[in-house]
C-alpha cells in the first residue's frame, strides 16, 4: 500500500500528474481540487489511494489517485466502498464539487447535489446518502455553525441547478443568486427562484 507519493512534477493537467521520485515517473490520477491546490508548486506531496483494476474476473493493472489532502483521499475510498461508484466517478464527484460540499450533501441528504453529477443516478444518490451519512457524521465534519451554513449552501444549489435546467447560464444565475442571498440570508429554495426569475 502506498500512503503518499513525494517528488517533482514532471507534467501536470486538470486530470492527471506525473511525480519523479528516484528516478521512477509515477502518473497518478488526481480531481479537479487538487489539481487547483498544486498548480504553482514544482515538488509535491500527494496522499494516495491505490486501486485495482478488473476486467470481468480477471486483474487487467493498477492505477493510483493521489489527493492535495488527506481528508479529501479519505472522502474518496468512502466513496468508492459506496456500490455502483467506481473510481472514476468518485473522482468526478470531487472535481464537480469541494469535498467539503459533498459531506455537508451527504449528512443533509442532498441527493439533488450528488445526483447532479454525472454518471450518479437517483438511486445511486439515495445510497451515497444511506451508506456514508453516519460515516461522514462520525468523521466530526459538520458542526452547528456549518450546518447552518450548508443549509443556506443546500438552497442556494437547489436553486441553481433548477435555474439551470431552465436553460440559463450557469455564470448568470450564480450572480443573481449572490446579490439575493446576501440581501435575503436564508431564504428558501422556492424564494431564490423566483426572485432569481425576476432578474435574469
Amino acid at each position: 500500500m502506498i500512503a503518499y507519493l513525494s517528488g517533482k512534477l514532471t507534467h501536470k493537467s486538470p486530470t492527471y500528474v506525473i511525480v519523479e521520485n528516484a528516478g521512477f515517473g509515477f502518473k497518478v490520477n488526481i480531481s479537479l481540487n487538487t489539481y487547483s491546490a498544486i498548480q504553482q508548486v514544482e515538488n509535491v506531496k500527494l496522499h494516495t489511494s491505490l486501486i485495482v483494476k478488473n476486467e470481468g474476473q480477471s486483474l487487467s493493472g493498477y492505477e493510483l489517485y493521489g489527493f492535495a489532502e488527506e481528508t479529501e483521499k479519505d472522502l474518496f475510498e468512502m466513496l468508492i466502498s459506496v456500490s455502483g461508484i467506481g473510481a472514476s466517478t468518485a473522482r468526478i464527484m470531487l472535481s464537480a464539487h469541494k469535498p467539503d460540499d459533498i459531506k455537508q450533501a451527504i449528512v443533509l441528504e442532498n441527493e439533488m447535489l450528488i445526483q447532479s453529477i454525472k454518471g450518479i443516478g437517483p438511486k445511486t444518490a439515495k445510497r451515497v446518502i444511506l451508506e456514508l451519512k453516519d460515516k461522514v457524521s462520525k468523521a466530526g465534519v459538520t458542526t452547528t455553525a456549518t450546518l447552518t451554513n450548508s443549509l443556506h449552501n443546500s438552497a442556494r444549489e437547489e436553486a441553481l441547478y433548477a435555474l439551470i435546467a431552465l436553460g440559463y447560464q450557469k455564470a448568470q444565475v450564480e450572480k443573481v443568486l449572490m446579490k439575493i442571498i446576501a440581501e435575503n440570508p436564508g431564504s428558501p429554495v422556492e424564494t431564490l427562484v423566483k426572485a432569481a426569475l425576476k432578474s435574469l
